[in-house]
């Protein structure tokens, strides 16, 4: 069984083949390039390294949220052309599931979050596990709320943040939580591409033609928010 996942979902820009359950291809790109410039060279390199044609691949996988919006389409838009062309199913990938599951041993709570903007995270709880044990669904919250419900499923455990929200919002975690927060080295604080390889692979009985692979959004995009403010300010 031969897997292709993809995740555009936030800076980094991921690749993963899995072979037979083993990884066969692991690349990540952080540059001046965007995704939709990145995305097919790094996925017609990932085929090339790990030895394998375009009709070899079984599943085809794509990070549909949360992150950001234009960022998700490029993948899942990707993922679903490619699956379309070779009639194969398509796995949908959870961005902060797949943060977790790059820590996973510890006893700690696991608290990806990710920045939403406008003040706000996108975040998730969980234990750690394959895959791992979620305690708190996605959100997107003010960060002081996101950890006073991460604190109500932590029972007395420390929190370990990992994701890109953490270089926004570190100093703000240390004042909330003072030696109760931890955060994951650099190393773990981005979203593996191989994570999201693993993890579809462990929702493989969740797969989906390429028509019902759709983005995952928390909340609308900002032009809408902004729309409906002035829709409302005008009422």
């Amino acid at each position: 069984m031969n897997l292709l996942a993809v995740d555009t979902s936030g800076p980094v820009a991921g690749v993963a083949v899995l072979r037979d359950g083993e990884v066969a291809y692991e690349g990540a790109a952080v540059n001046r390039l965007t995704h939709s410039v990145n995305l097919m060279p790094m996925i017609e390199e990932a085929l090339g390294r790990a030895g394998l044609d375009i009709s070899e691949i079984d599943y085809y996988a794509s990070v549909t949220g949360p992150g950001s919006f234009t960022g998700v389409r490029i993948g899942v838009s990707a993922i679903k052309g490619m699956a379309h062309g070779a009639n194969k199913p398509c796995i949908g990938v959870d961005a902060l599931e797949a943060l977790a599951m790059g820590v996973c041993t510890t006893d700690a709570l696991l608290c990806p979050i990710q920045d939403a903007r406008a003040g706000q995270v996108y975040g998730a709880a969980f234990l750690p596990g394959l895959p791992p044990v979620r305690v708190l669904d996605n959100m997107a919250e003010k960060l002081p709320v996101f950890i006073e419900k991460a604190l109500e499923k932590a029972e007395g455990r420390k929190l370990v943040f990992l994701g890109d929200g953490v270089k926004t919002y570190r100093k703000a975690i240390e004042e909330l939580l003072g030696d109760r927060a931890v955060f994951a080295p650099a190393h773990m604080s981005y979203l593996c591409p191989a994570s999201v390889a693993v993890l579809a692979d462990l929702h493989r009985a969740d797969a989906v033609d390429y028509l019902t692979l759709m983005p995952l959004y928390l909340r609308a995009p900002q032009a809408e928010r902004e729309r409906a403010r002035k829709l409302g300010g005008n009422a």
